[in-house]
């Protein structure tokens, strides 16, 4: 299980980190995802901070501060629930892959997270 919970926890802040890294840099697709959610694009600074903070919160639960990890692995699994109900309000349905993923990866950090 802890074996487990290192690959997937990794996963998730790579992921994580990656994202919030595209969203700070303005990247082309994260703007025309935005916009065909409706987000607007001044929201991304806040939504890529969010999600860097997710990302270094699961490091920080994975370097022993077991609730920070838990607290940040949740905060993701909302995170990404808004992001789906986004794309569904939207009917970006298409698009729900990256959103999809990123919600699984989250949900299993927390699921492993809580059980080790």
């Amino acid at each position: 299980m802890l074996t487990a919970y290192l690959i997937v926890t990794s996963i998730t802040i790579l992921f994580n980190a990656g994202i919030a890294a595209a969203d700070l840099a303005r990247a082309k697709f994260v703007l025309a995802n935005s916009a065909a959610v409706q987000v607007p694009a001044s929201w991304l600074p806040m939504l890529g901070s969010l999600k860097a903070a997710g990302a270094l919160g699961l490091l920080v639960g994975l370097l022993g501060v077991r609730f920070i990890g838990i607290a940040a692995a949740v905060g993701l699994v909302l995170f990404y629930v808004g992001a789906i109900i986004a794309h569904v309000r939207a009917r970006q349905y298409a698009t729900l892959t990256a959103p999809g993923l990123f919600l699984g990866f989250a949900t299993a950090t927390l699921a492993l997270s809580i059980g080790t």
